[in-house]
């Protein structure tokens, strides 16, 4: 687990499902497939709870999710479980300081004072 995790300001749920996918994680293709159940099951919370902050994780630039499908032997084609791409570290942290940069809910508006006419 890579220590700059600790400097994207994510909470303890979206650290533990990060490590989680990262524990499933295949080093050569840096991709897993494991079930919102199965990494519920693994840190204790519910599959909503879980898909919340896979999204959350998702907008912030450290992972990828994609679907996938699996055929039978009968020819149906049938959702699979999800695919999950970690991204490199460097990339998230990048984008995590973009928003911080950029955000424009951080900057405070200051109001200008109206004029008063003339008469």
């Amino acid at each position: 687990m890579p220590n700059a995790i600790f400097d994207l300001g994510l909470t303890a749920e979206e650290i533990a499902v990060y490590a989680f996918l990262m524990k499933c994680e295949d080093r050569r293709t840096y991709t897993c497939y494991p079930s919102y159940k199965t990494i519920g099951r693994a840190i204790g919370k519910s599959k909503n709870t879980v898909i919340k902050y896979v999204n959350m994780l998702e907008e912030k630039g450290l992972i990828t999710k994609h679907k996938t499908f699996v055929v039978t032997k009968d020819g149906k084609a049938w959702n699979g479980n999800l695919m999950f791409g970690i991204a490199p570290i460097r990339d998230a942290l990048d984008v995590y300081y973009y928003h911080q940069m950029w955000d424009r809910n951080r900057i405070p508006y200051i109001k200008q004072k109206k004029r008063k006419k003339r008469r």
